[in-house]
């Protein structure tokens, strides 16, 4: 039942999780979208106003016409939205989900022994200091270099060395999946932190002293928008990084290959390579910048580079090498059952509601255990129960010669 009800837990903590991080880079990737479409309005209604850039769109059946101050207009007329809840509530339900998934079961999703045989608690605390670690980095690189010359580029250099170590560092010490998803957190928890530390803070700072009826110092408050710019920039071009390191711990073969840590580094910044084509590509068509192709096109070449060098050239497509050699018994299958996939799929415990204790139950669920030991190989997480090679390659031959009982 405990099983049964966290599986259901996962699931609906997913939901929401989906939910909100769409809210919040679908929002993005507009502001993007509107930041590089603005024109100089020529107006001197507007020009009066403040307005530093408009434009017009139309959206199911109305015309929209947003407009942008640098700092502030001198009176907002209506009520004015804030837009932090999506990047709150995106963190909040993906760490609760880590918790449900990873740090709860942390011997199960977090340990690799053959790695890093320590204690759960210590696995946690490790985990949760890449969070805190990485959020403290690149906050002290922002604040150094972020405005001096040539700013932009050394924080881009600097955290590019920093992700790469992290990368090789997670993977050296928890299991790949978890690895993946680790570094994908971290980069994250530095988005809404952004939002949170600097971002919402200096506009509130903004609104308060243009609405407190006292004479303020534009240019003086002009640092929290620059700051929240550059942080909100920041931001964009770490969604698609994000994106993949939260999708790429569904799949095995990324995160069992011996250069994992080296095909994680080199896909996130492939995605943000792409993120910076999509970026540009606004400001080119108003020719404000240059042809962003290149960037696209590096960043495409890098994906095409990993998928050849991960090729299995010369392997079989199907099964283990020897899987049809010599048919295995279901005698033989079940001793493997018993003694590697029972402690999670028994009597006591149902991980995924699969149970393994019965004729039934194998017969059941024979394709799945054969795809997830044999073909994927991610059960047992983390091989917890030491299956071997020989082992898998067993399941392989009874499910391949027809998945028999007798």
């Amino acid at each position: 039942m405990d099983a049964y009800l966290l599986d259901w837990l996962n699931l609906l903590l997913r939901w929401v999780h989906v939910i909100t991080v769409i809210a919040w880079i679908g929002s993005s990737f507009y502001f993007v979208f509107l930041d590089n479409n603005l024109l100089k309005p020529n107006s001197p209604d507007l020009l009066e106003k403040g307005v530093d850039g408009a434009m017009w769109a139309v959206h199911g059946g109305g015309f929209y016409n947003p407009q942008k101050y640098m700092v502030a207009p001198k009176k907002i007329h209506t009520k004015l939205h804030w837009f932090y809840w999506e990047s709150y509530s995106s963190w909040l339900s993906g760490f609760a989900l880590f918790t449900v998934l990873y740090l709860w079961n942390a011997s199960t999703y977090l340990i690799d022994k053959s790695l890093m045989d320590w204690s759960p608690a210590m696995a946690i605390s490790a985990a949760l200091g890449f969070l805190v670690a990485f959020w403290f980095v690149y906050d002290t690189v922002c604040r150094l270099f972020g405005f001096k010359k040539n700013g932009e580029l050394i924080v881009a250099g600097l955290m590019l060395c920093v992700v790469a170590f992290a990368s090789w560092l997670a993977c050296q010490l928890f299991a790949g999946r978890a690895a993946f998803l680790l570094v994908g957190a971290m980069i994250a928890t530095a988005m809404s932190a952004n939002v949170f530390v600097w971002i919402i803070p200096g506009q509130r700072k903004v609104v308060a002293a243009m609405t407190s009826g006292e004479k303020y110092d534009a240019m003086a408050l002009a640092i929290h928008g620059k700051r929240g710019k550059q942080r909100s920039v920041h931001n964009t071009y770490f969604t698609l990084p994000v994106i993949f390191a939260m999708l790429s711990n569904h799949y095995s073969f990324l995160y069992t290959h011996p250069q994992r840590w080296l095909i994680l580094f080199v896909l996130m910044f492939a995605g943000a390579l792409i993120r910076q084509f999509f970026v540009q590509r606004h400001g080119y068509h108003l020719g404000r910048a240059k042809n962003p192709w290149p960037f696209a096109a590096v960043g495409v070449a890098l994906i095409v580079a990993v998928i050849l060098a991960m090729a299995p050239w010369g392997s079989p497509a199907s099964a283990p090498s020897n899987a049809q050699a010599k048919p295995a018994t279901f005698a033989q299958v079940k001793s493997v059952i018993d003694q590697r996939c029972l402690s999670c799929h028994g009597a006591q415990v149902q991980m995924k509601n699969v149970r393994l204790d019965s004729l039934e139950g194998i017969q059941l669920n024979a394709q799945n255990v054969y795809q997830q030991v044999s073909v994927t190989k991610q059960m047992p997480m983390n091989n917890a129960t030491g299956i071997t090679q020989e082992e898998r390659d067993t399941i392989a031959s009874w499910y391949l010669a027809g998945a028999k009982l007798d």
